[in-house]
């Protein structure tokens, strides 16, 4: 039986092409899908009526680049002084099945409703299965990148799909991840993207150590290797001609801007991708060192492309940019983050016909109230506390600011897991040090 949920009398921010915002308006869900956005909407006699005069709905969050397996380790920071990557030969399926569904249930609470999740695990197949079983479970909806690289035998799309369907009771979207610059160089990255298309998916090109050499990108596009297909992850040293090379092939780039910043990979070129008029897409990457809600990648997007028009001020230049608005840095992450992600035609906005992912944002709290303009408070003033429900795919999985199932189950299996990696890893119990 369809279930229909009618959301009536908020502020609505469709953020979409063909449906405008509303000051006040009501979204009619049917099934998976949005059905209708506008005013005085009717919705059958069984239908789930959602009072939300105190509120805005819009599109879920998408988060177009994380590493769900590093959640056992949020929030470590500078403690401790090894790569994440160097845990990973100490986690077994149990450990990568329960660090990938507490990462992806923390995403769902925030609001995040698509998470791209990179599960650069070796190639243990048992390990892969164990992230998918998690992408599963948890509800919300997902790509699982699954890494490759020179010299590594991917199976073809139709075998991965298979597998990891037989292994999850559903297949999940996959696309196939490449690491440019690791070794090799351009020649690597040329035969990785070259398998990667051959199999038919999507590719998520992340930038090696160092965030990759000014040139690399345009050097692909000349091969004939970059296109509208690819995902560019971490590219901070881009050159103009990296630039022109990403605009006419139409790529995606997934900006994650407090890992980047934290890490070391310099800052993300926010501003020379606006000069191209490159979408761009936001992701968290690791949550050791970054937040893992979008509130905040919102925010760090804004205030560094405002320093960097600021800092040309102070100098004295001329023909200054624009400052990002609040209606562009919203897009990111939500329309934009959909495109960049290759979910087009998915989600990201709140238009009749696509997939009813939607978030529903309280506004009678202090920290935004009085409403004086909904996207800026949406940026500037909310935080996860604002997050009211969350719906994927026309399924309610956060109602009153909490989850709705699987939180206990999730939190005991990833203490667990956490003591038994970080034994193993000799990395301090958790506590508070002096």
């Amino acid at each position: 039986m369809t279930s229909t949920i009618l959301l009536r009398g908020g502020t609505i921010l469709t953020l979409g092409a063909r449906s405008p915002n509303l000051a006040e308006g009501d979204v009619l869900i049917e099934g998976d899908r949005i059905a209708e956005v506008g005013r005085g909407l009717r919705g059958p006699r069984d239908a789930d009526v959602v009072e939300i005069a105190d509120a805005i709905v819009m599109p879920g969050f998408v988060d177009t680049h994380r590493h769900a397996w590093t959640s056992l380790f949020r929030n470590l920071g500078e403690t401790v002084d090894a790569e994440l990557s160097t845990f990973g030969e100490h986690y077994g399926p149990d450990d990568v099945y329960a660090a990938t569904l507490i990462g992806l249930l923390g995403a769902t609470e925030a609001g995040i409703t698509t998470v791209v999740d990179w599960v650069d695990l070796g190639s243990d197949d048992a390990l892969v299965d164990a992230a998918a079983q998690a992408h599963a479970d948890a509800g919300a909806r997902t790509v699982l990148v699954r890494h490759g690289g020179r010299g590594t035998r991917q199976p073809g799309p139709r075998e991965l799909v298979t597998r990891l369907a037989d292994a999850t009771k559903q297949a999940p979207t996959i696309a196939l991840g490449v690491t440019m610059g690791v070794t090799g160089g351009i020649e690597a990255a040329t035969e990785d993207l070259r398998t990667a298309r051959e199999a038919g998916m999507r590719i998520h090109l992340h930038a090696g150590a160092g965030a990759g050499s000014p040139g690399d990108i345009a050097a692909l596009a000349q091969r004939g290797l970059l296109k509208d297909d690819v995902t560019l992850i971490h590219h901070t040293r881009l050159d103009d001609a990296d630039l022109r090379a990403i605009a006419e092939a139409g790529a995606g780039v997934s900006l994650s801007p407090s890992s980047e910043m934290a890490t070391g990979r310099g800052a993300p070129p926010i501003q020379e991708l606006m000069d191209h008029d490159i979408e761009l897409g936001l992701g968290i990457d690791h949550e050791r060192v970054a937040p893992g809600d979008m509130f905040a990648q919102m925010r760090q997007t804004i205030s560094l492309q405002h320093a960097t028009v600021f800092d040309r001020k102070l100098m004295g230049k001329g023909s200054l940019p624009k400052l990002m608005s609040t209606r562009d840095v919203i897009r990111s992450a939500t329309v934009g983050g959909a495109r960049v992600a290759g979910l087009r035609s998915v989600t990201g906005a709140l238009e009749p016909g696509m997939q009813a992912d939607v978030i529903v944002l309280r506004t009678d709290r202090p920290n935004v109230w009085p409403i004086n303009d909904p996207i800026g408070a949406v940026v500037w003033g909310m935080d996860t506390s604002n997050i009211d429900r969350v719906i994927v795919g026309g399924r309610t999985v956060v109602r009153d600011g909490a989850l709705v199932a699987g939180a206990d189950r999730a939190r005991d299996l990833a203490i667990r897991a956490r003591e038994r990696v970080a034994a193993a890893a000799g990395i301090a119990s958790a506590g508070v040090a002096g």
